[in-house]
């Protein structure tokens, strides 16, 4: 019986401790969305696309197949799909791009009604939802 009381009582002091050790720290979450977490130069958000010249490596690199690209008879890209849906934001497209022309945006607030709307189409260079 004592030696349930004298662990009761350690357990309660330690359990004290710990929230006086925490008492005067800094908060650690935020007030979101009215403050935002500042994000590193390393971060891979949402992709754009701006001058895609077909080359096709994009989507042999992707490892969860999000890219589709369709070209005319001259070879020209008329037809580009982001499915972000599928896109795990890995990054490998703007990587491997030999022309610079994906870029990973700071955009991570891709929260949405249709489902739709996570398909990122590019039509003759402009973007088209």
């Amino acid at each position: 019986m004592c030696i349930e009381f004298f662990g009761a009582v350690k357990a309660l002091w330690e359990g004290m401790l710990t929230v006086f050790k925490h008492l005067f720290k800094r908060a650690v979450t935020l007030e979101y969305p009215e403050k935002k977490r500042d994000l590193n130069g390393a971060f891979r958000g949402k992709p754009v696309v701006e001058g895609c010249i077909g080359c096709g490596i994009c989507q042999r690199v992707c490892p969860s197949g999000a890219i589709e690209f369709k070209k005319d008879e001259n070879g020209k890209v008329v037809f580009y799909k982001f499915d972000l849906k599928k896109c795990i934001f890995c990054g490998n497209c703007a990587f491997y791009c030999p022309k610079g022309a994906i870029k990973m945006t700071k955009e991570y607030e891709l929260a949405v009604q249709n489902k739709d709307e996570l398909n990122l189409i590019y039509r003759g260079g402009a973007e088209n939802d």
